[in-house]
């Protein structure tokens, strides 16, 4: 499978939200605030009165109790049975292997590929930024992102070494893995949100991709 920066996906979610007829406008805002925006900005998105009272999820759909923890496979199976992936507005993979782990495409979000793992006790959801290479600057642009992290509610961007000894940035977000499957989904979201955000803060910073 071909590797794309993040920039890759943050165009075609630009294109998709324009042909949808949004807009964008810059809020400037406390950090604190930053979950209350994302709720308020996917409410925004819909038509007025569009959005009624939040149907009644299935036992299965409320996540697992606190004494059992998920499984990638368990968890597998919940997120492919709720609508968001039923109705094709995301898909999920399982891919087996000793440590097997989901591989997720958000179509909102230009097809932007995630990878979930259930890590001991975590919950782990990464995303690919962009290669280091591409930064101009690192050690100016890690001190940047240093300070603004917490632009990026519930995420964290750090560095990680892919198998081929490239050095990639990645942002990823981790919670438990006894959480609700509402929770889990909010996670999904965020962390799909929140690459696209980094993607626009950021892009002054990066060379053009080869």
């Amino acid at each position: 499978m071909e590797r794309k920066s993040s920039a890759h996906y943050q165009r075609l979610h630009r294109d998709r939200l324009r042909q949808k007829g949004l807009v964008k406008k810059e809020v400037w805002i406390l950090p604190e605030y930053g979950d209350e925006l994302v709720a308020v900005e996917k409410r925004m998105r819909q038509p007025r009165g569009a959005m009624g009272a939040p149907p009644a999820r299935s036992e299965k759909e409320s996540g697992m109790s606190e004494a059992k923890m998920w499984t990638a496979a368990a968890l597998y199976d919940a997120l492919a049975a709720t609508e968001q992936f039923r109705s094709g507005e995301s898909q999920v993979e399982l891919i087996e292997g000793a440590e097997p782990s989901l591989h997720v495409v958000m179509s909102e979000y230009g097809d932007l590929p995630l990878f979930v793992a259930v890590v001991g006790e975590q919950i782990v959801v990464e995303a690919m930024l962009w290669p280091v290479a591409q930064v101009y600057d690192s050690a100016a642009f890690n001190e940047l992102v240093l300070h603004a992290h917490k632009l990026f509610p519930l995420s964290t961007i750090g560095i990680e070494t892919l198998a081929d000894g490239e050095a990639v940035y990645i942002m990823f977000g981790a919670l438990s893995a006894a959480s609700s499957l509402s929770n889990v989904l909010f996670e999904i979201e965020t962390l799909s949100d929140n690459v696209i955000k980094a993607t626009e803060a950021y892009e002054t910073h990066l060379r053009e991709a080869a």
